[in-house]
């Protein structure tokens, strides 16, 4: 059934009413009447739209009916009373991928130029020396747009010259395609709020969505953007601007190779192009001994760079900058400008951000499992992702390769790789796992010992498959009930934030807040390992905290969770993207949009029942 309207006097009528906070949105938080109606102007029919969910449904409908600058319009009354689980699930796969999406190329370059994150008075978009067809495409639409300026990365930079490009920060090209009647830029989705870019390992979790999504092109663009990264920055950034450079991201390609091939068979040469790209990644930029690898024959994140990250706020490192600038007899502002100016050098304080910028080229900023010690760290995350290379190069070759692979003048066969990964196999249970606390832990290489930090982390083996039945079954039953909470599982347990001091900073990956690639990663090793109803009771509470949070905030989805009072209303460190928007969300966020999707293709229909209700997982389990 559907209601003609004038589109400007009912909005302005429902907002009067009911948005009591005047935060352009309807929520618990409003404490209007909460009833609503709504009138035909022709047939005078009257319809009363009751409780917080569905009045923001109508408020959404009816922002996007003023965005046609429509005077008059019909509201659709089966989407103000949709089931939630329907709506959201519908919203992404309509809507979020599309508002999400962006190219580098005439078409969207304006949008990605002009951003709260450009601080030039020009936009600067680098482009590589390597790519000469880049350079010369963006050369011609700077003399056509004359709103931008171009400026040419050199072949082999070098990290003291990245570290001048601080001063003229600027977004970096990616890949173009031909089409019938010009270049286009490879599509690339992008996290959201503030995140206007391709991020490194976001870009995976999004890809997972983009496949169940039926949006097949748009992940395999992904890849192809990914493997420009690679060919023309040498690794996979962590985002695809110029103080990004100097570090890479978790690795996740072959993940979406795989995730890819099993979708749908692609193109052979397209594959074997990827392939190769895989193989480079890994050995250049994982398997340089004294960089990413260390003598324990195991990994770890290892930035380059000098000083402190680039990205953050002004402010952001006082607590850690105050006692140097006591040290010096300076104004923290005034040792801040000459240390990052290098007119002023500490070894010490070098060595902190050593770790500073390794720990986020890990994903994970900032987490005090990482902090200060990052780059002495055997992590049990990014060994857990290239066991997943090696095994997922393995089975590439052995499977679309007849076992034989040639790449750089070097032949493998799929037993190479198991080789590989067998070795990474043995060191990660060596030196990581704890069999009294039934959790791996990262290995402190330097000082030759765990770091018995309780992280989510603890479940990636699950997920890549490399630990044993018993290590499973002790993770599950010993591990995994400490991290639990009504809404999914925290970054860390309480116990290892429990010693930290009471006026460091909280950190966002840590206890108490909720990530969607935990979730993710640990529903899939669940499954991996036959646990069956516990992935569906982890894969019920995160979907229930999404939904509930969604349904009381205006389609709210956000890109993390205080799991502690089951709200996005999280203040730590960097606050919570994907919670601005006037009257309606349009985009959600990247990785949780997807973890949304994924969750749904592994739920039971009795609990996605029970989900559109909201029945509290702590009723069910």
């Amino acid at each position: 059934m559907k209601f003609l309207v004038n589109i400007d006097k009912v909005f302005s009528e429902l907002l009067l009413q009911e948005d009591t906070d005047q935060d352009k949105k309807i929520t618990k938080d409003d404490t209007g009447p909460k009833k609503f109606v709504l009138v035909d102007q022709i047939t005078k029919q009257e319809k009363t739209i009751e409780g917080t969910y569905h009045l923001s449904n109508l408020l959404q409908e009816l922002a996007q009916l003023k965005e046609s600058n429509l005077i008059e319009g019909e509201i659709n009354l089966h989407r103000i009373l949709e089931n939630p689980v329907e709506r959201i699930s519908r919203k992404i796969r309509e809507d979020y991928w599309n508002e999400l999406t962006r190219t580098i190329d005439k078409k969207g370059l304006a949008q990605i130029l002009q951003d709260e994150k450009t601080s030039n008075e020009i936009p600067t978009l680098y482009v590589p020396a390597t790519d000469p067809q880049g350079v010369a495409y963006f050369q011609e639409l700077e003399k056509e747009l004359r709103n931008f300026k171009v400026a040419i990365l050199p072949e082999n930079f070098s990290m003291e010259y990245v570290e001048t490009l601080n001063t003229k920060p600027g977004i970096l090209a990616l890949a173009l395609e031909q089409k019938i009647y010009s270049l286009q830029g490879v599509p690339f989705v992008v996290p959201g709020g503030r995140f206007n870019e391709m991020y490194g390992w976001d870009s995976y979790f999004i890809g997972v969505g983009l496949l169940i999504d039926n949006q097949l092109e748009k992940a395999m663009a992904i890849a192809d953007n990914f493997k420009y990264q690679i060919t023309h920055y040498g690794k996979i950034l962590n985002a695809n601007r110029s103080y990004y450079l100097t570090r890479t991201q978790p690795p996740l390609y072959s993940s979406l190779l795989i995730d890819i091939v099993k979708k749908k068979s692609p193109d052979f040469h397209w594959l074997k192009g990827h392939l190769e790209t895989v193989i480079k990644e890994y050995d250049t930029v994982w398997m340089v001994q004294g960089n990413r690898l260390t003598p324990t024959g195991l990994n770890r994140y290892k930035a380059d760079g000098v000083g402190m990250p680039f990205e953050v706020e002004l402010g952001h490192f006082d607590d850690v900058l105050e006692p140097y600038a006591k040290k010096y007899n300076l104004p923290i502002r005034e040792f801040e400008k000459k240390y990052l100016e290098r007119s002023l050098i500490d070894a010490e304080l070098d060595e902190y951000f050593v770790h500073d910028r390794s720990l986020r080229e890990s994903g994970h900023d900032t987490t005090d499992r990482l902090i200060n010690r990052c780059a002495n760290l055997n992590s049990v995350d990014i060994n857990s992702f290239l066991y997943k290379y090696e095994k997922d190069i393995a089975y590439l070759i052995r499977e679309y390769f007849s076992n034989a692979f040639q790449v750089g003048g070097v032949a493998y066969t799929a037993e190479d790789w198991e080789q590989k990964a067998n070795f990474r196999k043995e060191k990660i249970n060596e030196l990581c796992w704890n069999e009294a606390a039934g959790m791996y832990f990262d290995y402190d290489f330097v000082n030759k010992k765990q770091f018995p930090f309780e992280a989510a982390t603890t479940f990636f083996p699950l997920w890549a498959g490399l630990c044993s039945e018993h290590q499973a079954k002790k993770l599950i039953e010993i591990a995994l009930p400490q991290f639990i909470k009504t809404g999914g599982i925290t970054g860390s347990t309480k116990a290892s934030v429990a010693g930290v001091p009471e006026n460091a900073p909280q950190r966002q990956w840590d206890y108490p807040f909720g990530w969607a690639p935990h979730q993710i990663l640990l529903w899939e090793g669940l499954i991996n390992y036959k646990f069956f109803d516990e992935a569906q009771e982890m894969v019920y509470r995160w979907l229930w905290l999404i939904t509930k949070n969604a349904v009381e905030y205006n389609g709210t989805i956000p890109e993390k969770f205080d799991l502690e009072i089951s709200s996005h209303k999280v203040f730590a460190e960097y606050g919570n993207v994907g919670t601005e928007f006037d009257y309606i969300a349009k985009e959600g966020f990247g990785w949780v949009n997807a973890s949304y999707q994924y969750g749904l293709q592994i739920l039971h229909n009795n609990l996605k029942e029970k989900l559109n209700v909201l029945v509290s997982p702590d009723d069910l389990f």
